[in-house]
Parts: structure tokens; sequence; C-alpha cells
């Protein structure tokens, strides 16, 4: 591989990382959240509205964070009265968690904040470049995908998006 080849690859993977900050730090407050959710809170409570109450495991994968980071996470949730872990019939050992009602308004309440940053986010983008640059991430998460279900096939444990092994 040519030198000029490898910086632009490092070149493109620091303009990547740094507008990856940036989204997250722009999305992870106010106005876009309230001041006492974090991030990852809020992607609890969004995955659980969209897809209904789900297993520690399933909302792990949606939201790509560990299950280890996850747990705290929705014991804060539940002290705060916005999910219950439920019991799944046949798995003594499993709980599903749901949103409370409290829990499901306070996510109705605070989405339309997060969609709107969400889209000024994106603000400074034509529409076309929003939609291409929507489908070179799904490109590149799909071959990450692909390549992480190889590894784990090959005995290796891929990485999780907070770094740790899964």
């Amino acid at each position: 591989m040519a030198q000029a080849e490898k910086d632009m690859y490092l070149d493109t993977f620091t303009k990547f990382s740094r507008a990856h900050t940036s989204v997250l730090n722009y999305l992870s407050g106010p106005p876009a959240l309230p001041e006492d959710m974090t991030i990852t809170q809020f992607g609890v409570l969004e995955v659980l509205l969209h897809k209904g109450p789900l297993t520690h495991r399933e909302i792990a994968a949606k939201i790509l964070k560990s299950r280890g980071n996850l747990t705290m996470v929705i014991d804060h949730l539940e002290r705060d009265g916005l999910v219950e872990r439920l019991p799944v019939a046949g798995d003594r050992r499993s709980r599903r968690v749901a949103l409370t009602p409290r829990g499901e308004k306070r996510i109705k309440t605070v989405f339309p904040l997060q969609a709107e940053a969400i889209r000024s986010v994106f603000g400074n983008l034509a529409d076309q470049e929003v939609i291409l640059l929507g489908q070179l991430c799904r490109k590149l998460g799909l071959s990450l995908a692909a390549e992480n279900r190889s590894r784990k096939a090959e005995g290796k444990k891929p990485e999780t998006a907070s770094g740790g092994a899964q």
C-alpha cells in the first residue's frame, strides 16, 4: 500500500472520528436532551418505545453498548421509575425491561427534542449529501458486522462500540 493511500485512510478516519465526537457531544446535552438524562439513558428509553420490552442483551445490541455498562444505566432508570424489569416466561434468570407509564411519558416528551437536534446536525448538508452519508455509513457498518461475525466464528471476540469485548 502506497504512503499516500495510507494517509488517505488515516485522514478519513480522523475526520470521521472527530465528526462522530462532535455529533455525540451536540446530542448529549441541552437542548437535545434534558440535563438529567444521558445519551445512553435516552437510547434505552427510545429503543423500548419503538421496540417494546426487550432483554438486556437485545437492548445492548440495539444501542451498541456492553451489557455491563447497560446494567447500571437500567438500574438508574428503574430507580427513577422510568423502566421496570419483568420476568420472562419459562426462564427464571432472564428479565425483560419495559417502559413504565412514567417512562413512556418522559421519552415521548424528550424524543422530539432529540429528533430536532439530529435534523439540525445535518442542516449544513444538502439532502443528497445526507442520503449519501447514510448509505456510506450503512455500507461500512454492514461490512464491519460481517467481519465481527467472522472473527466470532474463529473464536475471537468482536469489539463493542465502547471498546470492550462482548
